[in-house]
């Protein structure tokens, strides 16, 4: 029987502690040309009321088969309801037969964040101190939980471009809320979670040897980094896809390093004493991997 699970259900059995691993051996498995995965698929919404996008994500795992179908209305968020949502579709690999239709919102939310937590595990100085956090919505505070269990932060700092969702966020996780600049200078882990669509951080900003996630502007035509901040070692999740739909990688012209896959395999340095930018736009091996979690979960408690 097909299993059916709600947000709800999948946060029963979804754990960052063991999503953070899960990512690191996707994101390996990727780079090792282990996977399947075709670039995602965009459908421009453009209608009276607003106007959107429909990604499809599929993708051939060494231990699953799905696809992951998400929207991002960037709208939403003036209508009080979350800008993505998502759907994941996981089915047997030897049968095609389908295995579970899971809600993909809070899962898109929490790789993300775990994805990030990878990379700064890695990528961040060892005694990172000051985490800055630009954004407020779901990945701010998914990101503020990740990050929090590959660093041991003394202070946090926040900056939105409302400021009354940046206080409420800061209340929230024991953060202070100020300035762009402010928050940015002098951090040693600098998260971009933003609607942006053109360049908000300044790579005149960045204090040497800092880390930088940047997983907002997901559109070749938007950034969120300037191009200082891109000029910088860069990671991604994948080439091919940040040379498709990555405006902060398109448009500043900037050298890819290398795929964090890459770097967590050991086939490259992972250059922590540098300044480190990972884009992060995110991909379906990422998605299987977490839905999977939750599945084998279900059944082992079923």
């Amino acid at each position: 029987m097909t299993l059916h699970l709600n947000e709800e259900q999948v946060r029963k059995h979804l754990r960052m502690t063991d999503l953070i691993p899960a990512m690191e051996k996707a994101l390996i498995d990727f780079s090792a040309g282990k996977v399947t995965q075709p670039v995602r698929s965009v459908i421009k919404v453009d209608v009276a009321a607003a106007t959107g996008f429909l990604g499809l994500m599929p993708a051939l795992t060494p231990d699953g088969l799905g696809l992951k179908a998400v929207t991002f209305y960037p709208s939403n968020a003036e209508r009080g309801i979350p800008t993505h949502m998502a759907t994941i579709f996981l089915v047997h690999p030897e049968t095609g037969t389908p295995l579970a239709i899971m809600d993909g919102r809070l899962i898109t939310e929490m790789r993300t964040a775990a994805v990030s937590g990878a990379a700064t595990k890695l990528l961040a100085a060892r005694d990172a101190k000051v985490l800055a956090i630009l954004g407020s919505g779901v990945q701010a505070h998914s990101h503020a939980e990740a990050l929090r269990l590959v660093r041991n932060f003394e202070e946090i700092r926040v900056w939105s471009p409302t400021r009354e969702h940046a206080e409420r966020f800061a209340k929230e996780i024991g953060a202070k809320a100020m300035s762009a600049e402010d928050a940015v200078r002098g951090a040693d882990v600098i998260v971009t979670a933003t609607n942006s669509q053109t360049a908000m951080l300044k790579g005149s900003w960045l204090k040497p040897g800092c880390h930088v996630n940047a997983v907002g502007a997901c559109r070749p035509d938007w950034r969120e980094l300037d191009d200082d901040a891109m000029s910088n070692v860069v990671f991604v999740d994948s080439r091919e896809g940040a040379l498709k739909e990555s405006g902060d990688v398109i448009l500043s012209g900037a050298k890819i390093y290398a795929e964090l896959g890459e770097a967590l395999a050991g086939k490259v340095p992972p250059r922590a004493k540098d300044t480190t930018i990972f884009k992060s736009l995110g991909m379906a091996v990422e998605d299987i991997a977490a839905a999977l979690l939750v599945y084998r979960s279900v059944k082992t408690t079923s």
